[in-house]
C-alpha cells in the first residue's frame, strides 16, 4: 500500500513514508495511520479524545490489539468491570472478543495509539546491510554514523 496522497505533509521515500501526528489530521478522533503512511502489514491508527469524553464499548472478531499510550492518561474499561489505569507510556495487550472501552482520565487530550493484527508473530527477521557490523554505534560528530 503506498502513502496516502490525501496527506500531503507525510513524506515519502522508497519504501517509507515519514509524518507527524498533526500531519494525519486535526482535533478529536481517529488519525488513519495506516491510511496516510501506507502500512499494509497490520492495522493502526492514533486517536486523540478530549477530556470528559470515553468510546464505546467495542470488540472484534479476529483482530487483537496492543494500546499504546503516548500522552496523558486513560482508563481502560473492560466487559467484567475491571478498571486499568494507564498512564502515558503504558501498554495494553487486548484480545479480540475482549469488550472494552477507553476513557481519557486527565484534564488535556488523551493521545493513543492502537496497532491491531492477527496470524501471529514474524520472528526475528532484522538484518544488517553488507558493509555494516553492528545494529548499534555511537554518532558520529559529523552526523554519520560512527
Amino acid at each position: 500500500m503506498e502513502a496516502g496522497t490525501d496527506y500531503p505533509a507525510v513524506r515519502r521515500g522508497e519504501g517509507y513514508a515519514v509524518g507527524h501526528l498533526d500531519d494525519l489530521g486535526d482535533g478529536p478522533g481517529f488519525r488513519k495511520v495506516r491510511q496516510g503512511l501506507g502500512v499494509d502489514a497490520f492495522g493502526v491508527n492514533a486517536i486523540v479524545i478530549p477530556p470528559g469524553i470515553e468510546t464505546g464499548f467495542h470488540y472484534h472478531d479476529r483482530q487483537q490489539e496492543l494500546y499504546f499510550v503516548h500522552s496523558g492518561e486513560a482508563e481502560m474499561v473492560f466487559g467484567d468491570g475491571t478498571v486499568e489505569r494507564l498512564p502515558a507510556g503504558s501498554f495494553a495487550r487486548v484480545d479480540a472478543d475482549t469488550v472494552r472501552k477507553i476513557r481519557n482520565a486527565a484534564a488535556v487530550d488523551l493521545v493513543f495509539v492502537c496497532v491491531g493484527g492477527i496470524d501471529g508473530y514474524v520472528g526475528r527477521d532484522g538484518r544488517v546491510p553488507p558493509g555494516e557490523e553492528q545494529r548499534v554505534h555511537p554518532i558520529d560528530p559529523a552526523g554519520e554514523p560512527g
